[in-house]
């Protein structure tokens, strides 16, 4: 351990230095086999700490509504289409090739959390995510484009990788959000991924976005370069809540 003074000057200046690429050559050609050992695992911690720090700030960004992963997710109630396969989701690799993965299926079949699994995923690969239910988006979309920050919401958003819009379905949208909406999808189409999440097939989302021209071109869009995944049974919620009023039942006649 170095005196107190020393320590503190190598914090200092090491916070201060912006390394030259001369001052690398130079000192990696004067540097001993053990010395160089230690700047090895200096630059190697530094650039760990820095990649750690990065996926958390993706995490905070994405806005997920809590966590979930792979490790306990249950693949049985859903169907992967021919086109893409369970390792494709695990790695995030669609995203790079900017295809679209529509999540279908009836409530609580777990639509969300394999997309914020694929999410979390995909922040720990480096990647910008955004996590929000589609009824908020409109609404931040209408308030945007009241406060004339449209244009800047449509940008950042098109800047995300992967950008998960969830719930879509579950309240209706009128014109305005609707066109809003297809504006966002159609930033992000062919240049960026989508996620989405649903209970509706196709052939009724005109009765979400009240015109039927606009759902067809957001279906459009999104299935181009899209996979749909089916989800099938019951919901998850209900299932554990049947079973645990069961066992209490059960429960009750025991003690009686």
């Amino acid at each position: 351990m170095p005196s107190t003074n020393t320590y503190d000057q190598i914090v200092t200046l090491g916070r201060r230095v912006m390394l030259s690429k001369a001052t690398l050559k130079d000192f990696a050609g004067k540097v001993t086999p053990k010395q160089a050992e230690l700047l090895i695992a200096f630059f190697e911690a530094e650039l760990e700490l820095r990649a750690e720090t990065k996926r958390k700030r993706l995490v905070r960004r994405a806005a997920f509504p809590t966590f979930k992963s792979f490790a306990d997710y249950d693949w049985s109630p859903l169907a992967l289409p021919k086109t893409l396969t369970r390792e494709e989701l695990i790695t995030c690799s669609f995203i790079p090739r900017k295809e679209n993965v529509i999540c279908f299926g009836p409530v609580g079949t777990g639509k969300t959390h394999l997309s914020i699994a694929v999410g979390h995923a995909a922040c720990q690969a480096g990647l910008r995510v955004k996590f929000v239910t589609t009824a908020e988006l409109v609404l931040r979309l209408i308030e945007a484009k009241e406060t004339g920050r449209l244009d800047k919401m449509l940008r950042d958003y098109a800047a995300n990788d992967l950008t998960i819009l969830d719930e879509f379905g579950y309240v209706p949208i009128d014109r305005e959000g609707s066109r809003l909406l297809f504006q966002v999808i159609s930033r992000c189409y062919e240049s960026k991924s989508l996620m989405l999440t649903t209970n509706l097939e196709f052939s009724r989302w005109a009765t979400v976005l009240t015109e039927e021209q606009m759902a067809a071109a957001m279906a459009d869009r999104l299935l181009h370069h899209g996979h749909v995944i089916t989800f099938k049974g019951e919901s998850y919620r209900i299932r554990h809540a049947l079973m645990n009023t069961r066992k209490d039942h059960t429960d009750g006649i025991h003690l009686a």
